[in-house]
């Protein structure tokens, strides 16, 4: 156990690597069969991904398509988002930052001026659709269809409007240098974790002004009570735990959000990704920790969901049923946000540099300078 693998591990305080198939469990054949069974049941997965990613193109219609103006080497942002005026101009700000060239981005029936504004940028290719978030698999089958028209052969971001995107040295070395490190490496695939981000007092009660820095009112993350494994069939990392593990799952751990993410993937149209950017297929790209004794380069995603619009964004979401797939199993957990609750505790971390991040093991360099 090494690599990312291990610094979660030594980080959180545990960590468990099962196999798809136990070493030893079954004699040789039994395995080959085994894993012949399970590759051919995710290739049929993978097709039925693409295919429902393709008919989902009729939920979108253009807003501004911009999309002949992406350059062949262009490095891409693909975002699906709804009532983010909030965070829009910080988000794109810093994916600008990074090295993003172009985004794709679809609007699910915004009320509050995203889509307008989004509609002026001119590195902004937009979809607008009216369809369900849930049975869109939460917007994924969406992006999938653009990515698949749009971003076959780029390397490409997939965000939400709510997530920060760093990784070690980021500040000087942009996202044109960390993919063309990863091209030479044979990489075609960076993992992160999420780290969510909170106030110091009540959610609620913490100004914030669009274009603001983010961590500027969000500076606080509990960082020792993650939990983390690795799923049997997908080969993809498993991280829970965090604030939202500690303050609104308690009772109930395997159901709190899950944390781990595969955001940057040199994209080929014959890829989806299953839940979210949890996981993707082929199962090869989820294979972003080490297990070997090395160490390979992993991002770090802050998570500003708790800027003080949570409280009004938590009530609306209740109503609209469209975030998780089981809604009313979520319905404590959604009056327990609107209550604007303090989640701050002595034993929460100060927000400090990409250094302190990566020294308590949320994000590792590898092979990266």
């Amino acid at each position: 156990m090494s690599g990312l693998a291990a610094l979660l591990g030594r980080a959180f305080g545990r960590l468990d690597l099962p196999h798809a198939v136990p070493p030893g469990a079954l004699p040789p054949p039994a395995r080959s069969l085994a894993q012949a069974r399970n590759a051919w049941m995710l290739r049929w997965r993978r097709r039925r991904l693409l295919w429902r990613s393709f008919r989902s193109r009729r939920d979108l219609s253009p807003v501004r398509d911009r999309t002949g103006s992406i350059a062949p080497d262009a490095i891409l942002c693909a975002v699906t988002l709804r009532n983010e005026a909030l965070r829009l101009p910080y988000f794109i700000q810093h994916c600008r930052r990074l090295g993003v060239d172009h985004f794709l981005i679809v609007d699910n029936d915004s009320t509050d001026g995203s889509r307008e504004w989004l509609a002026d940028q001119p590195d902004v290719s937009l979809w607008t659709t009216k369809a369900s978030y849930k049975a869109s698999r939460f917007g994924v089958d969406w992006l999938t269809w653009l990515q698949m028209r749009h971003a076959h052969g780029h390397w490409c971001l997939t965000l939400d409007a709510d997530e920060i995107l760093i990784w070690p040295n980021w500040e000087t070395r942009p996202l044109r240098a960390l993919t063309a490190w990863l091209d030479r490496s044979g990489a075609a695939s960076m993992g992160a974790m999420m780290l969510d981000l909170y106030p110091k007092g009540p959610v609620g009660a913490a100004p914030y002004a669009p274009g603001q820095d983010p961590t500027e009112v969000l500076q606080w993350f509990d960082r020792g009570n993650h939990s983390v494994q690795v799923q049997p069939a997908m080969r993809n990392l498993w991280i829970q735990g965090g604030v939202r593990g500690r303050v609104f799952f308690a009772q109930t751990p395997r159901q709190s959000p899950t944390l781990n993410k595969t955001p940057l993937v040199r994209w080929n149209r014959r890829y989806a990704y299953v839940n979210s950017t949890h996981s993707i297929l082929p199962r090869r790209l989820n294979a972003v920790f080490a297990e070997d004794g090395g160490e390979l380069t992993s991002g770090l995603i802050l998570h500003t969901k708790f800027l003080n619009v949570i409280v009004e964004k938590s009530a609306e979401e209740k109503r609209r049923g469209q975030h998780f797939g089981d809604p009313g199993a979520f319905a404590g957990y959604y009056d327990s946000v609107s209550a604007s609750p303090d989640l701050w505790t002595p034993a929460s971390t100060r927000l400090g540099g990409w250094r302190q991040l990566e020294a308590l093991g949320l994000m590792s360099r590898g092979g990266w300078t």
